[in-house]
């Protein structure tokens, strides 16, 4: 647990209030988001108030804990000031575990991020084809001998292939990043819960070392703590079952790995799927005739492999 075996000799130590994320203008940008990505940027967001309020309630167990050594040694009772005392360290180290799930947290939120960006990055691609799309039904029924509908054409097969691309790497990332941001946000869960447990085991037996045996008017109590040492040994014990925790939690199976940098299957794989080569979505294909070459893939539900991927740009953080 990394401190002292009492919650008073840290009172002069200076205390940490301000959370570890922070607040930005990013966090007003909900309006300017492309519509694809609002409502994940929304969850986003919400995400950010749940891990504001795990690092308050870390910060308020502290507190406690502090109030309660301070009650127990201003009862003038040497058991109960001694177990009090020891109780809010661990009480203490209970809302040091909501920082770092908090901290936990933050990472699986980073994650969701990179869908976000990437869900920002294709709706351009959505809106240019649609666009033109509008623009072609627009022409045909006001010009229908216009000469500009065929070279729109062209250029809607070249948007629609390049959107094919966006997508499969939307769905790509999706998958692939959903997957990695739930198994750290379980995965942290079950460290936090299995601490607090710990935690939880060696605190009923601190107070188990409390004699509550009842006495009658003029008795009086020994005011000498008996279980002083055994005390002591079970926060040293607590301390030791928290430095030898391992998760014992079985591992995520992720078949992304074979994913390019250019969030799409290796050639060998889309050959294999498809017995399409790599050779036949060169860019110099792109010259030839879009129309067979794009309804052979959208047949086949692929994409261009060889245009450029879209590089997802950060739409600000929250």
């Amino acid at each position: 647990m990394n401190r002292a075996l009492s919650i008073r000799s840290r009172k002069g130590e200076k205390k940490e209030d301000a959370p570890k994320h922070r607040f930005t203008m990013a966090s007003l940008r909900g309006i300017q988001q492309p519509e694809l990505s609002k409502k994940l940027f929304k969850l986003i967001k919400s995400e950010n108030h749940a891990i504001g309020n795990y690092e308050a309630a870390g910060r308020e167990r502290i507190g406690i804990a502090s109030q309660l050594s301070e009650w127990g040694e201003s009862t003038n009772d040497e058991t109960v000031s001694d177990i009090s005392d020891k109780i809010g360290v661990l009480l203490s180290e209970l809302g040091e575990q909501e920082d770092h799930f908090a901290q936990n947290l933050e990472d699986y939120r980073t994650v969701l991020k990179t869908i976000r960006n990437m869900e920002g990055s294709v709706q351009p691609s959505r809106d240019q084809r649609q666009k033109t799309m509008d623009e072609i039904a627009k022409l045909k029924h006001k010009e229908p001998e216009s000469a500009k509908i065929p070279t729109l054409e062209q250029q809607l097969v070249r948007e629609e292939a390049q959107n094919l691309v966006a997508e499969a790497q939307l769905t790509n990332i999706t998958r692939q990043k959903l997957k990695e941001a739930y198994d750290l946000h379980f995965a942290a869960t079950i460290e936090r819960a299995e601490k607090q447990i710990i935690l939880a085991k060696h605190g009923r037996r601190l107070i188990d070392l409390l004699d509550d045996t009842p006495v009658v008017p003029g008795d009086t109590r020994p005011n000498v703590f008996e279980g002083a040492s055994q005390a002591r040994q079970i926060l040293n014990d607590a301390e030791a079952d928290l430095r030898e925790w391992q998760p014992s939690i079985e591992a995520i199976t992720y078949k992304s790995q074979g994913m390019g940098s250019n969030l799409m299957p290796a050639e060998e794989s889309i050959e294999a799927q498809s017995g399409i080569s790599a050779a036949e979505i060169a860019p110099e294909e792109s010259k030839a005739d879009h129309s067979k070459v794009a309804e052979r893939y959208r047949s086949n539900g692929l994409s261009f492999q060889r245009y450029s991927p879209l590089n997802p740009t950060t739409t600000g953080s929250i």
